[in-house]
């Protein structure tokens, strides 16, 4: 089986279970993935998801965001708010997968529409998007008092 550049990944795992004196097993139980898929991506054999690195970061007590990087997830030139943005997103233990996984879809679409996405741009004209985020903008403004404080819609409404 061929390495999927991932080597790099699994020498630091390795690495860093020696420093913590932990044994495959041991840090397979402590992290709930399966010892085999373990050695797999030790030995460069698997690419772990960014869900499976935050389990290995946090039972090893090493930063998930270096394991990210380390994986390819991330590029290290990202801005560093990015990069730890979507570490909180991915580590909140109250959210599902697929909640993640939306949860940073609009994250990146509101970076995409700011100028900071990946691709460079966001969708091909983008007017509706922009008059309905005006709407949405001054409905937030109406249900603003005077001192800037928010108001119930429901109470204002009507």
């Amino acid at each position: 089986m061929a390495s999927l550049n991932v080597g790099n990944l699994g020498e630091y795992l390795r690495e860093q279970r020696r420093n913590a004196r932990l044994s495959l097993r041991q840090l397979a139980d402590a992290a709930g993935v399966s010892n085999p898929y373990l050695s797999q991506i030790e030995r460069g054999l698997r690419k772990p998801s960014a869900e499976v690195l935050q389990q290995v970061a946090k039972a090893l007590r090493i930063s998930a965001e270096t394991l990210y990087v380390r994986a390819g997830i991330l590029d290290a030139e990202r801005d560093r708010d990015e990069v730890e943005t979507r570490a909180v997103i991915l580590a909140d233990p109250t959210l599902d997968e697929r909640q993640k996984q939306v949860l940073l879809q609009i994250y990146e679409s509101f970076r995409k529409e700011n100028g900071f996405g990946g691709d460079g741009g966001g969708a091909s004209d983008g007017r509706d998007d922009r008059d309905d985020d005006r709407h949405d903008d001054a409905a937030v403004r109406d249900s603003r008092t005077d001192d800037g404080s928010d108001t119930d819609p429901q109470r204002t409404a009507g």
